[in-house]
């Protein structure tokens, strides 16, 4: 049984969230934010829909997230999202001062971890989680653009 508030269960909460964003034509990448056990933001990609090349999921969950809260600072909260957060995105999460981020498929190219640790001091990162469902659903995407 999946403990309600475990970091498989949340994961699957973003992948419900990518699944939103391939529907939509845009790059399968969703996140979710929690804090104190529940969902406060939902978002995917958005970049092909607004336009707009910094419309990721954690920027878009970000900005739901701080206005959930009423406030720019989202201490207490963590992040869970499909793919490996690129350096823009974890820049915005460093400024956020976020607690923790989660992320399921690595991304080899363009991921922040392939640069250094980008994430304020305090973030505590983990990946891997449900990695192969959050790999697949992105390759999928991409197979079917061939």
């Amino acid at each position: 049984m999946i403990e309600p508030f475990d970091d498989n269960y949340f994961m699957k909460q973003a992948l419900i969230e990518a699944q939103k964003g391939a529907e939509e034509d845009e790059v399968p990448v969703g996140a979710v934010i929690v804090a104190q056990g529940k969902i406060i933001a939902r978002a995917h990609n958005m970049t092909e829909t607004l336009n707009d090349v910094t419309a990721h999921a954690e920027t878009q969950a970000i900005t739901a997230a701080a206005g959930a809260i009423g406030g720019k600072y989202l201490k207490g909260c963590t992040l869970y999202v499909t793919l490996e957060p690129c350096v823009m995105c974890a820049g915005a999460l460093y400024w956020s001062q976020i607690d923790k981020v989660v992320y399921g498929a690595r991304d080899e190219k363009r991921g922040a971890g392939s640069v250094g640790n980008l994430y304020h001091p305090k973030t505590k990162v983990v990946g891997g989680i449900l990695e192969n469902e959050c790999a697949k659903i992105i390759t999928d995407f991409f197979e079917k653009r061939r």
